[in-house]
């Protein structure tokens, strides 16, 4: 976590579980049931999120809901910049044509990781539609993304970054705010062993939740 120094706290474990639990709620509300939904998950973490969204559907709904994961490097608008791009798997087990897609991914930025997504689905299939949950929205938006089911709005500086840490993955859960060091790029949280001890668990890219 090389030039991240955290200084305050934006949610802790409980905080998270009950921003997650009522985006579970709107999702359900918001499409009538969950018949038709299939939640994919953006690696990195939003994949784990993806998970902990699908249990909680199904407690509340009792439907169990396909979940997939989607790694994007190769539809990332400056993936030329990256020689060698950590690749992760992507697993969507199911026909997306006909579905409500729900993306889910940690944090939300600039929405290119967002935009990126979107071309990779379509790819898979013709949803009958696609929504976006993030678990924190900063801000900053550089193309016309908005998601429609978000844990907590908050507002930083482009000289910040936001991490979330996940038990599964982190052996803690928190989301943090601090500040970058001098030309430091926004990065995602460093996985503990690296990411080829992750595959198919969580990635990590090259930008924070843009």
């Amino acid at each position: 976590m090389s030039g991240f120094t955290a200084k305050n706290v934006i949610m802790d474990e409980a905080a998270m579980n009950r921003a997650l639990i009522r985006i579970a709620h709107e999702i359900v509300e918001a499409n009538e049931g969950a018949s038709n939904l299939a939640l994919v998950g953006i690696v990195a973490r939003g994949d784990v999120l993806a998970r902990k969204l699908a249990g909680l559907i199904e407690e509340i709904e009792g439907v169990k809901v396909p979940v997939g994961t989607l790694d994007i490097s190769f539809y990332r608008d400056d993936v030329a910049v990256y020689l060698s791009p950590e690749i992760q798997a992507t697993n969507i087990p199911f026909d997306v044509t006909g579905k409500v897609i729900v993306l889910v991914d940690d944090v939300l930025y600039t929405g290119r990781t967002i935009r990126s997504a979107l071309n990779a689905i379509m790819d898979f299939g013709r949803p009958a539609a696609i929504r976006l949950a993030v678990l924190v929205d900063r801000g900053h938006r550089e193309l016309p993304i908005r998601a429609d089911y978000v844990g907590k709005n908050v507002p930083s500086s482009h000289s910040e970054t936001v991490r979330i840490f996940l038990s599964e993955v982190d052996g803690r859960s928190a989301v943090e705010i601090g500040d970058r060091a001098p030309g430091e790029r926004a990065s995602a949280a460093p996985l503990p062993g690296g990411p080829a001890a992750h595959v198919g668990l969580a990635g990590k890219r090259g930008q924070e939740g843009e």
